[in-house]
């Protein structure tokens, strides 16, 4: 990996927009720390970011407790990668989005998670603290694993909620701290060599 400028991509399923835009948010907060950033759906994958990237956020709407189909069919085309190792070390992280306030995304969320631990991936949670449980709150879903946003089956332009929203521009920004932190420690460990 480059001791240069990091890259993050946002891999999601959106297949009602919600997911998308959430991702878009995410985006938003890590690109304030200079990262490089790819959001790409799995309609449009590209591998070669994929493969290059230092950070990969994968994100996914909630289905009947668990990532979606289509989300699981990205899952399973990575088995090469996989089984070469393309990806380990690099930084993970989740999101996960339903239309209920519960919805079983810690489920997602886990899956995800295990996901990225096959891959030999580092994930990284969401540690902020719940600022409370309006829809104006930071992490009011109180979410620890991974991000959590709620979409509350009501129409792209005026959900997830702002709480929600700004919650998703705050874990980009920490997951670009996080890369950077780990550019950071390349960089001591080169300079000793």
């Amino acid at each position: 990996m480059s001791l240069l400028k990091k890259s993050l991509c946002i891999v999601y399923h959106s297949p009602y927009g919600h997911t998308a835009k959430v991702a878009s948010y995410i985006a938003q907060g890590a690109k304030t720390l200079a990262i490089d950033v790819h959001l790409m759906s799995i309609e449009h994958i590209d591998w070669d970011a994929l493969d290059a990237a230092h950070g990969i956020i994968f994100g996914s709407p909630t289905y009947m407790g668990s990532v979606s189909a289509d989300f699981k069919k990205f899952m399973d085309s990575t088995s090469k990668r996989w089984k070469n190792r393309l990806w380990q070390g690099k930084l993970a992280a989740g999101f996960a989005n339903s239309g209920g306030l519960s919805g079983d995304k810690l489920a997602v969320l886990q899956q995800l998670n295990i996901f990225a631990m096959q891959h030999g991936m580092l994930w990284s949670g969401l540690p902020l603290m719940a600022t409370g449980s309006t829809e104006t709150d930071l992490n009011r879903l109180s979410s620890c694993l991974g991000l959590m946003t709620q979409s509350d089956n009501a129409p792209v332009e005026i959900t997830p909620p702002k709480g929600d929203l700004d919650t998703a521009i705050w874990f980009g920004e920490y997951i670009a701290g996080v890369l950077y932190r780990l550019n950071c420690a390349e960089k001591e460990k080169a300079s000793k060599k």
